[in-house]
């Protein structure tokens, strides 16, 4: 799933490319990609991009007075084409989800792999319109998000670090992957309690999540949009590694896994050398 590093690059990739562009047409291509109906996707034809936001892990593409916003979803993709075949796509067809023209005639595809459809576009006056978009938590590689304002967040939390690692309520951005990266930096366990935290170990967490962030944006910014996936792979340190060599302690790279998901983690470094039980209600193994 592509999360804010990765969405934070392909801002900068299509804002180098749209600004100043017009859109000539946008093509919805996959059954129910669109989510919005008012105002129509011919509101954007003729209309200049003038910006390419970043929300979480949503992009905002600015077109007249209008935004044009996509969430990638789990298997969501962005590919860029320089010039586009005169012969139009045929809908339901493929991976291809959504084509955007433009009036020089090159543009982007946004694609969609496996069976489960969750890749979302919305045309709306006002950003605040996506629901989604208005209930984010703060970013959290903004200079406003410094340790005072984690702690605030955290405070009254009663859940696993990990499940409000992941809510984009909480913090805006993180998912499954980089949530494994960061406990793994903080070396601290997936499942602990989040009001068990002490003063030592919120600074601890938020200096893992600043680094952990802030080098993957740094890693993927100058990466075109064609090889971000394999440059997010070559950056993790433990997740999606089960089976290998902890890059800190050596120690075996463990897995938990849940109906939809799993998640990765060092016993050494990160539960006191205790294998978590892989079920869905995980507790350490006594």
């Amino acid at each position: 799933m592509p999360e804010m590093p990765e969405v934070e690059s392909l801002r900068g990739f299509l804002g180098d490319r749209l600004a100043g562009e017009r859109i000539a047409r946008v093509l919805p291509l996959a059954i129910n990609v669109l989510k919005t109906y008012d105002p129509p996707l011919s509101a954007v034809e003729g209309a200049e991009v003038t910006a390419v936001e970043r929300h979480g892990k949503w992009l905002d593409i600015g077109v007249g007075e209008l935004h044009l916003v996509v969430h990638l979803a789990r298997a969501g993709w962005l590919r860029w084409h320089d010039e586009y075949p005169a012969t139009p796509p045929r809908p339901g067809k493929g991976p291809l989800a959504l084509r955007t023209v433009l009036a020089s005639g090159g543009g982007f595809d946004l694609t969609e792999a496996g069976t489960t459809k969750r890749l979302a576009v919305h045309l709306v006056h006002d950003i605040a319109e996506v629901p989604a978009i208005a209930r984010l938590g703060p970013d959290p590689l903004s200079a406003e998000f410094d340790r005072a304002a984690f702690a605030a967040l955290l405070a009254g939390e009663r859940r696993q670090l990990k499940g409000a690692l992941r809510d984009q309520g909480l913090i805006a951005g993180i998912g499954n992957a980089y949530s494994d990266e960061i406990l793994h930096a903080a070396k601290m366990s997936p499942f602990q309690l989040v009001h068990r935290l002490d003063e030592d170990e919120i600074t601890a967490l938020y200096e893992a999540l600043r680094t952990t962030l802030g080098d993957a944006v740094e890693r993927a910014r100058p990466i075109a949009a064609g090889r971000l996936k394999a440059e997010k792979k070559s950056g993790l340190r433990v997740h999606g590694r089960t089976g290998e060599p902890c890059p800190v302690c050596g120690d075996t790279i463990r897995q938990v896994s849940f109906s939809d998901s799993s998640l990765q983690y060092c016993p050494t470094c990160q539960t006191g050398g205790k294998p978590l039980a892989d079920r869905r209600l995980s507790r350490l193994l006594k």
